[in-house]
Formats: structure tokens, C-alpha cells, sequence
């Protein structure tokens, strides 16, 4: 399973894009925000805007979807999302690939390594890191920053292998996440959308020449409905 911030909407978490709720770009600057050159500029305000969003993902609770997709353990489940709302559902930790990193964490902004995890209900404010002093940061990718190696390697090579890949909460236009669908299509697999908006023809799904079921409507009410009664046994 592949998902987006659609997969968290409906537990109150904004989106980024498209029109569900308020998407946190028509309100804010990605580049002051989320971005080394933001934080560079004016640190304090990054991290209290993080910390707002800690703050709302602090009171959030699993949708629908998120606890139907935790019934079934054998998926893995790569995401988009930083919030731990999959994980909290039950979704085994180990199989969540979190490709832009987890708000959850703070890191050091130098190259320590430093990392640490943080209460989301109450979030520190802007410090510095322990080992070697310069500035912790939320543990997310911003805008500029590469995926994590490990982690995209790994969602590569489930994505190369898959018969079928079930798309959830994401207009796939966001690079190179979303190529992740063009993978599997280019490995024979079926891709499965589910989105309360049609796809865009000019993102993955438009261009990857997939097998491409589209399902229109809320995560909370389609994705338990496509898994019941399923079974997954024979996977990994």
C-alpha cells in the first residue's frame, strides 16, 4: 500500500494539496516552512509551526481506513505521511516505510546523527542538540532533501516485485514518491487508487500506462470496504 496525506484527512490531519479540509500550502510558505534555507532563516518560527502540527496530530485518532488496513499485518505499508497514525492503528512498526520521515522526532540539522523521539502533546521548543550543539530539527524531509536511502531502496524494490499496488489519499504528483507507481505499473502490477478527487492525467498514474482500477470517494469508507474479507497470507 502506497498512501498520502488523503489517507489521514479524515483524523483531522490537514492536507498539502488539493481540497480536502485546508491545504496547508494555500495557508503557508513551503519554502519558510519546510525547507533547510527556512530554517536557516528564522528557526523559531519552523519549529513552533511543527510544533502546532505536533500539537493537532497529538488529539488525532485513527480513521476507518488506517485500523482496516492494520487488520492486515502482512501488508507493508509505505506512506508519505509523517504521522504515526498507522502505527497507532497497530500496524506493526517495522512494516511502515515512512518516505518523508516522522514528524515524531527531532534530529540534529548538523551531521552528528543525533536523533530523539518527542511527546507530540507537548512539544520542546527550538534547542540545541546535545552531542555537538547545533540545531535540532523535526525529523521529516524538507523541500531540496533526499529520501532516506534505506527506506526508498526498500520501497523500490517491494514496488518491482508487487502484483498489486493499492493507492490511497494521494494525487501522486509529488516527486519521486509518487514514481514509486510507475514501478510497480512498469513490473506488470495493478494499481488500485482510492481518492476523493479523479486522478491527475498529468501525474503517475497518467504516466505510467498502468492497469489502473480508480475508486472516487473517502479512505474511511472505501479502503475497509475493498479488504473485507480478504486475505493476505501469502505475502512476504
Amino acid at each position: 500500500m502506497f498512501s498520502g496525506a488523503g489517507l489521514s484527512a479524515e483524523s483531522g490531519i490537514p492536507t498539502f494539496r488539493g481540497n480536502e479540509g485546508h491545504p496547508l500550502w494555500s495557508q503557508f510558505n513551503p519554502m519558510e516552512l519546510a525547507s533547510a534555507a527556512g530554517f536557516e532563516a528564522n528557526p523559531k518560527r519552523v519549529i513552533e509551526w511543527y510544533n502546532w502540527r505536533r500539537g493537532k496530530l497529538a488529539h488525532a485518532r485513527p480513521n476507518a481506513a488506517h485500523l482496516a488496513l492494520a487488520r492486515h499485518p502482512q501488508l507493508v505499508e509505505i506512506t508519505q505521511n509523517v504521522d504515526d497514525l498507522l502505527e497507532r492503528a497497530g500496524v506493526p512498526p517495522r512494516a511502515v516505510l515512512h518516505l518523508h520521515g516522522t514528524i515524531g522526532k527531532d534530529r540534529c540539522n548538523g551531521s552528528c546523527g543525533y536523533e530523539e523521539a518527542i511527546d507530540l502533546a507537548q512539544p520542546p521548543p527550538l534547542r540545541d542538540c546535545p552531542r555537538c550543539g547545533a540545531r535540532l530539527r523535526p525529523a521529516v524531509v524538507w523541500f531540496g532533501e533526499g529520501l532516506p536511502s534505506e527506506i526508498w531502496n526498500e520501497a523500490q524494490r517491494i514496488c518491482s516485485a508487487l502484483d498489486c499496488l493499492l493507492v490511497v489519499g494521494t494525487s501522486a504528483v509529488v516527486y519521486p514518491a509518487a514514481s514509486l507507481i510507475e514501478v510497480a505499473a512498469a513490473a506488470g502490477g495493478t494499481i488500485i487508487s482510492i481518492n476523493t478527487e479523479r486522478c491527475d492525467p498529468s501525474g503517475a498514474f497518467g504516466s505510467s500506462g498502468a492497469k489502473h482500477i480508480e475508486l472516487v470517494g473517502p479512505a474511511s469508507a472505501m479502503v475497509p470496504q475493498l479488504l473485507e474479507g480478504l486475505s493476505f497470507d501469502a505475502l512476504r
